[in-house]
């Protein structure tokens, strides 16, 4: 983990007189578009100044105006969030475009979305456990969990374990969170992949755990006592399953909160990133927000692994102001969501440019794909295997569909050995491609 500058003391005395002081244009547009991303000091103190005003003073009127929108979390732990316009910009498009309003029929074209939530499901338990040390390619990894085959090693049990802990979240979403519940998914990410595995599933006990830095062994957080965990537990259900809830909290920042304090507290000895991160994914489906089953959230987060350590230590280094953490989930969210974006126009164009070969006449959707597969990659081959899974499929319906081809001299079938056969473009291919165009 990076290392963090402690930021300048601000005293009792000048934070009352940033909050009452009547500040110029200049400024106010300053502190604005730093509480944008919720700046740390180590970039506050690099801003280009205003006259009379130094990196300190400016520190001091980013603090103030935080502490103006600051609300209580955790109070047992002095977490608190300082709401900006910002992140009530990003809940706001949340909502709009993640919420229990459907996205329209075109968006995800109907054949993609079971493709597609298999395939996400899959980006998230990689990313996730590849952020906590597994150690395997992602076409290894994708491999292993579409064909359901047995891990060879920690680093593939770890992916494999993810895989079926989400999946068991997708079709447990609706239940509320219980100690044993949370237990439970502790133990499906975890099984076989801790130095004792009778620590799956079981809260710690004892304070020898701590967080430390990778490389240097550094302790970067100590966790709050063992003794506490089974009150927090009980406390992070009820905040879970909206239970005695007080202040309105946006569902986005309640899941992001959750994940947090989980991170925070450890309950566990170890895996703990790794159901933080379930729990945010599950809180969110929970509450309606079923688009984000299409996401991979721990894919972008991976890509920020250092912006993500720092929004954990940025927090605890400046009084546990969630702000940096809230403000970092934020954006990831806001990635993931273009991401889908961007897979959804490319679907739509390759359905289109797929669609052509219907008029070829007797062909379905699936095979007017696979056709424009071979369009696009002449040396491509595939199996029965790969097309059941790409079109979730019966074998029976892959193989009808591909040997429906073959009887068009579309397709040409060979033998890898004697009982594995693939199917590849044949030499009357692009004659029969041609008569379309």
């Amino acid at each position: 983990m990076p290392k963090i500058e402690i930021p300048p003391q601000i005293t009792a005395t000048r934070l009352t007189q940033a909050l009452l002081e009547e500040q110029n244009e200049e400024l106010v547009a300053l502190v604005s578009k730093i509480n944008e991303n919720y700046e740390y000091w180590d970039t506050v103190k690099y801003k280009s100044l205003p006259k009379n005003c130094s990196a300190e003073k400016l520190w001091a009127y980013v603090k103030a105006s935080r502490l103006k929108q600051q609300i209580s979390v955790w109070p047992k732990y002095g977490i608190t969030l300082s709401i900006t316009n910002q992140m009530q910009r990003h809940c706001h498009e949340f909502d709009m475009n993640f919420g229990t309003a459907r996205m329209d029929d075109n968006a995800l074209p109907p054949d993609a979305k079971e493709h597609f939530l298999v395939s996400s499901l899959m980006e998230e338990a990689i990313s996730s456990s590849q952020m906590e040390g597994a150690n395997t390619t992602r076409r290894v990894a994708k491999d292993m969990l579409r064909k359901q085959t047995k891990p060879n090693d920690k680093s593939q049990q770890m992916i494999a374990n993810n895989y079926q802990t989400i999946q068991f979240i997708v079709q447990n979403q609706d239940k509320p969170l219980t100690p044993e519940l949370l237990q439970h998914v502790h133990k499906l990410m975890t099984e076989k992949t801790l130095n004792n595995n009778e620590d799956a599933g079981r809260f710690r006990t004892n304070d020898e755990v701590v967080v430390a830095d990778g490389i240097t062994n550094e302790v970067v957080h100590q966790p709050p006592s063992y003794k506490d965990i089974e009150p927090f537990v009980a406390d992070l259900c009820r905040f879970f399953n909206h239970e005695e809830q007080t202040n309105f909290i946006h569902p986005l920042i309640k899941g992001i909160v959750i994940h947090f304090m989980l991170a925070f507290v450890h309950p566990f000895v170890d895996g703990n990133g790794r159901t933080a991160r379930a729990l945010f994914y599950w809180y969110l489906l929970r509450r309606g927000y079923w688009l984000t089953q299409y996401l991979s959230v721990s894919r972008m987060i991976a890509r920020s692994k250092k912006s993500y350590e720092k929004s954990f230590l940025y927090t605890e280094t400046d009084g546990n102001d969630m702000g940096y953490f809230v403000s970092y989930n934020m954006r990831v969210l806001q990635q993931s969501f273009n991401e889908l974006q961007t897979y959804i126009q490319r679907k739509q164009k390759k359905r289109l440019a797929a669609n052509t070969y219907l008029q070829l006449g007797g062909i379905n959707e699936r095979q007017a794909q696979i056709i424009q597969l071979f369009a696009d990659n002449p040396k491509a081959v595939v199996t029965i295997k790969e097309l059941q899974n790409k079109f979730f499929v019966t074998p029976t319906t892959a193989k009808a569909d591909i040997m429906a081809l073959i009887n068009r001299k579309l397709v040409t079938e060979f033998a890898f050995n004697k009982v594995k056969k693939g199917y590849m473009r044949s030499e009357y291919f692009e004659d029969a491609i041609k008569a379309l165009s």
